[in-house]
């Protein structure tokens, strides 16, 4: 299967959203759900940090899937934004084509 769904994190909904249409206009993923009102603690230069994020996920393929980092990565205000990707294994047949057919260059 070619297809992987991208975990990412931004720091407001509006940034979220200019991240996501930005992908999608550009063919980079098919779709992007975004997910407001997450919280966050994690470790950040030592200390333990806490904020407010929103969630995004993007479904894309593969091959997109450096093209799609670089993407968020000069798009987003993190020094260090996460950008995971994890496979799909299986899935709707007709859903999965059209992530294929609509993230392809």
């Amino acid at each position: 299967m070619d297809i992987r769904f991208v975990y990412m994190t931004a720091g407001s909904l509006d940034e979220a959203r200019s991240i996501g249409r930005a992908l999608v206009e550009s063919k980079l993923a098919a779709c992007v759900n975004i997910l407001p009102g997450m919280q966050s603690i994690y470790r950040w230069e030592g200390k333990v940090e806490e904020a407010n994020e929103v969630v995004m996920i993007a479904k894309t393929t593969t091959a997109q899937v450096p093209a799609l980092t670089g993407r968020v990565k000069s798009l987003h205000s993190y020094t260090c934004p996460c950008v995971v990707s994890i496979r799909i294994e299986d899935g709707y047949q007709p859903y999965l084509d059209w992530i294929v057919a609509s993230a392809s260059p």
